[in-house]
């Protein structure tokens, strides 16, 4: 999930690039190559004579985000594919749209279905993977991509976009699960068990897309409470869910103590 190598995508996303050195790492002519970036979801900016993640100097406030879930029929992308894709746009804490879509699939096994409540009969008369990927391409635009275990989130869906044509996500990603173990305290750090936890979202239904990608909104929307102040921008947010101390967990699971004191 990261445009060049790591080394690249630090300097971008901190300090910038000197522009001799970013424009080496791009195909000419470079306009074009800029226009194909921002199509698969990622900006730069230009600041004195280096360059840099748009992000870096976008504040949090003011950024987009994309919080997203999908349900799959299988845990491999180069063997299975989405069956529901759900997508919660945000900006400055408030909800400004969403996206919902089942994908048309003829294989779904009875564990899937036990697990999501969809069925083969469900998603038959859904419409067909490239035209959800399109859809959804276009709804993402350049929002920066989170979601709950985002590395499976984007990575499959990078893989089923390249499947039907498109170009592979370059969009700035991150990790509600990453930023919840940095912001509170909890014994696990599942969607589910911090949903109960933490009363985020009392009308979820685990395991579909839309509510999942809900909850996981709410997460986000709570863990911003707890950052500190020097997080300005949408890097330094980033920055703090991968790089600061993650939290002490309680020694014993809360779960467990009520049900012992009911």
């Amino acid at each position: 999930m990261t445009l060049f190598n790591p080394k690249a995508d630090y300097a971008l996303s901190s300090n910038g690039m000197a522009a001799s050195n970013f424009l080496a790492l791009l195909h000419e002519p470079y306009d074009e190559t800029f226009e194909i970036l921002k199509a698969q979801g990622i900006t730069f900016t230009e600041h004195k004579g280096r360059y840099y993640y748009a992000t870096a100097f976008c504040n949090v406030d003011d950024a987009t985000f994309c919080v997203v879930d999908i349900e799959t029929n299988g845990s491999r992308p180069q063997k299975h594919q989405i069956i529901e894709i759900g997508a919660v746009k945000v900006k400055n804490y408030t909800i400004i749209e969403t996206y919902e879509s089942l994908v048309y699939c003829d294989n779904i096994s009875t564990h899937i279905s036990n697990i999501t409540g969809i069925t083969v009969d469900d998603t038959l008369s859904a419409p067909p993977l490239n035209v959800v990927m399109q859809e959804f391409r276009t709804f993402l635009g350049d929002a920066i991509f989170v979601a709950h275990d985002v590395k499976f989130d984007y990575n499959f869906i990078s893989e089923m976009m390249q499947r039907v044509g498109l170009e592979p996500l370059m969009n700035r990603s991150l990790c509600t699960i990453d930023l919840a173990e940095r912001t509170i305290s909890a014994y696990r750090y599942g969607l589910a068990y911090l949903n109960r936890q933490l009363d985020l979202y009392g009308d979820a239904t685990h395991h579909r897309a839309l509510s999942d990608a809900m909850t996981a909104t709410k997460l986000f929307k709570k863990t911003l409470q707890f950052i500190p102040e020097g997080i300005q921008s949408s890097e330094d947010l980033i920055r703090f869910s991968k790089e600061a101390s993650r939290l002490k967990r309680p020694t014993f699971d809360p779960e467990i103590l009520q049900t012992k004191e009911a």
